[in-house]
C-alpha cells in the first residue's frame, strides 16, 4: 500500500485508475446491497451531483460577503427546509458539514444561551436512543447528560420527563426518527413541558427531515414533530441523507434569530481582522453548497414525493413480511423509514443472524439493549426487498438448525460486547485499538471479524471481548461460591 507522498507527481490517468480500484472492497451499495451510510440512486444522478459539485469545489463560503453564489445557495436552502417544517418566515438558519454539526451546533447554542440566565453546570435531557453526535456534543462543550428511558414500547417515556429537569437544564432533545427503532419520540408531550418550564426544544430530524414531510403529503399518518409544534425551537436535517445531495450538507434551523445568534462566533481584536463564524467550520466547502441546492431543485416536491413513495413500499413489505416470521418481531412502532427487528426466538441467535445475512453478501448494521439487526431504508431498495426478505427466512432457518452459530463469528463478539457489563473496560479497550486506525498507514479495524485468533487489530478486540467475558463468569462463579460458603 503506498502511504507516503510519491517523490515524483505522477499522470493524473494512473492516479485516477488507482483511486477507482481503491473501492474494491468497499460495500456494494450500488445494487442495495448496504443498508445504512448510503444514498445512492444511479451512476446518472451521482455524475449530476459530481457536475453541480465541481462548478463550485474550489469556493469558500468562509466569508459570506465573497462568495455571494453560496451565500445564494444556503439561503434558499433554508428557505425550503423552512417551508418544509411549516415555519414561519421568521426561521433562520445555516448549511453545515453534516448531521453531527448540526447536533453539536444546537448544544452549543442552548449551553451559551442559558449562560446568559447564569447556568454554569449545563445539562440537557436525551433519550437513550438519542444519536450518538448528542453525547459527542456533550463531552466538546461540557454539557451533561440526563438520560430518558424508554418505555415497554421502546418510546422515549414522556412521563419521566419532568423528574430530569431541573435549573441547569439548557435544552430537551427528541428525534423524527430516533435511529435505533425509527420511532418518532412524542414530540408535542416533550413540547408542553418544555413550554412550562421555558426550556428550548429541539427536534433532531437529521434522518427523517428530508422524507418525514413527503410522507405526510403521500397520506402517511405521522405524529406532528416540526415548527407545527409550538415549544419546538430548532430542528437539524440532513440533505444528504433522504435528500440526496453529496456528502457534506446538513441543515440547522431556528424559530427566530434570538436562538441563532447564540451560535455565533466573533472575535473583534485579531490581526487578521474582525472575524466572524456562523458555524464550527472556517472554511465551508462550496461543492457541498451546490451539490444540496442543485439536489433540492431538481426533485422538488414532487420529486421528493416519489422517492418518499418508493420508499415506503419498500419499508411497509419489510415490516410486514418480518412480522409475519415467528422468530422475529419488529422493534417499537416505526413509521419509516428506519426499521429494527430482533428474535423472539431463544434457539435463534439474532446476531447470527446477521452473520448468515453477511456470508449472503448484504451488509447489515447491529444493534443493542435489544440485540437486533436494523436497516435504513431508501427508494433504491424497493427492487431488491424480496431477495432481502428469502435471504432473512434461509438465514433465520439455518441459524435456527444450527444453534452453534451463536458461539462463532461476529455473533459471539457482538454477543459478548453487548452484555458484559464492564462497560468503561471495553470502552478503554476499543479506544486503544480504534486509535491504531489513525496512525500514518493505519491498519483497518473490523468489528465483523471472526472470533478466531488472528493478528491484527480484528484478532485483538476479538480477544479482548473474550477475555473480559471469562474475567466476568469467574469473578460471577467466585461470588456464588462465597455465597454458599456463608
Amino acid at each position: 500500500m503506498k502511504t507516503a507522498l510519491p517523490k515524483q507527481g505522477r499522470p493524473t490517468a494512473e492516479v485516477l485508475a488507482e483511486l477507482k480500484g481503491f473501492g474494491a472492497d468497499d460495500p456494494n451499495y450500488r445494487q442495495g446491497r448496504l443498508w445504512s451510510l448510503v444514498y445512492y440512486l444511479d451512476e446518472d444522478y451521482a455524475d449530476f451531483l459530481g457536475a453541480a459539485y465541481r462548478e463550485f469545489s474550489s469556493a469558500n463560503g468562509l466569508n459570506p460577503t465573497a462568495f455571494k453564489s453560496l451565500k445564494r445557495f444556503e439561503n434558499e436552502i433554508i428557505a425550503g427546509v423552512a417551508e418544509m417544517f411549516h415555519g414561519t418566515p421568521e426561521v433562520c438558519g445555516v448549511v453545515t458539514s453534516g448531521g453531527t454539526e448540526s447536533c453539536l451546533l444546537a448544544v452549543k447554542t442552548y449551553r451559551d444561551l442559558a449562560r446568559t440566565r447564569g447556568v454554569t453546570r449545563p445539562e440537557m435531557v436525551l433519550p437513550v436512543t438519542a444519536h450518538v453526535a448528542w453525547f459527542k456534543a456533550s463531552e466538546y462543550f461540557g454539557v451533561k447528560v440526563r438520560l430518558l428511558p424508554l418505555d415497554p414500547d421502546l418510546r422515549a417515556d414522556v412521563s419521566k420527563l419532568p423528574r430530569l429537569i431541573n435549573r441547569n437544564t439548557v435544552m430537551i432533545l427528541g428525534s423524527a426518527p430516533e435511529y435505533p427503532h425509527g420511532t418518532i419520540d412524542p414530540i408535542e408531550a416533550f413540547s408542553e413541558i418544555a413550554q412550562k418550564r421555558n426550556i428550548p426544544l429541539h427536534v433532531d430530524a437529521c434522518v427523517g427531515g428530508f422524507i418525514l414531510p413527503f410522507m405526510a403529503m403521500n397520506g402517511r399518518k405521522l405524529p406532528l414533530w416540526d415548527y407545527r409544534v409550538p415549544g419546538v425551537t430548532s430542528i437539524s436535517a440532513d440533505v444528504h441523507k433522504y435528500g440526496f445531495a453529496s456528502k457534506g450538507a446538513s441543515t440547522i434551523t431556528y424559530r427566530n434569530l434570538d436562538y441563532l445568534k447564540h451560535q455565533m462566533f466573533v472575535y473583534q481584536d485579531w490581526p487578521g481582522g474582525v472575524f466572524a463564524s456562523p458555524a464550527l467550520l472556517g472554511t465551508r466547502p462550496g461543492g457541498a453548497y451546490a451539490a444540496a441546492w442543485a439536489a433540492m431543485q431538481h426533485f422538488g416536491t414532487s420529486g421528493y414525493r416519489d422517492l418518499a413513495k418508493r420508499t415506503t413500499q419498500a419499508f411497509d413489505k419489510m415490516r410486514k413480511a418480518i412480522e409475519k416470521m415467528p422468530e422475529l418481531y419488529v422493534m417499537g412502532q416505526p413509521s419509516g423509514p428506519l426499521l429494527g427487528y430482533g428474535s423472539c426466538d431463544p434457539e435463534v441467535n439474532i446476531f447470527a443472524v446477521g452473520d448468515q445475512m453477511d456470508a449472503k453478501g448484504w451488509t447489515i448494521n447491529r444493534l443493542q439493549n435489544p440485540d437486533g439487526l436494523h436497516a435504513m431504508i431508501t427508494a433504491g431498495h424497493l427492487p431488491v426487498v424480496d431477495d432481502y426478505l428469502r435471504d432473512l427466512r434461509q438465514a433465520v432457518a439455518t441459524v435456527k438448525a444450527h444453534p452453534e452459530l451463536a458461539k462463532a463469528g461476529s455473533a459471539a463478539t457482538y454477543g459478548l460486547m453487548s452484555h458484559i457489563p464492564l462497560r468503561g473496560m471495553v470502552h478503554q479497550r476499543v479506544l486503544d485499538m480504534f486509535a491504531q486506525m489513525y496512525k500514518a498507514g493505519g491498519q483497518e479495524l473490523d468489528l465483523h471479524a471472526p472470533a478466531a485468533p488472528e493478528p491484527g487489530l480484528k484478532g485483538q478486540i476479538n480477544a479482548m471481548v473474550d477475555r473480559l467475558a471469562q474475567w466476568y463468569v469467574e469473578r460471577q462463579q467466585q461470588r456464588a461460591q462465597r455465597r454458599a460458603s456463608r
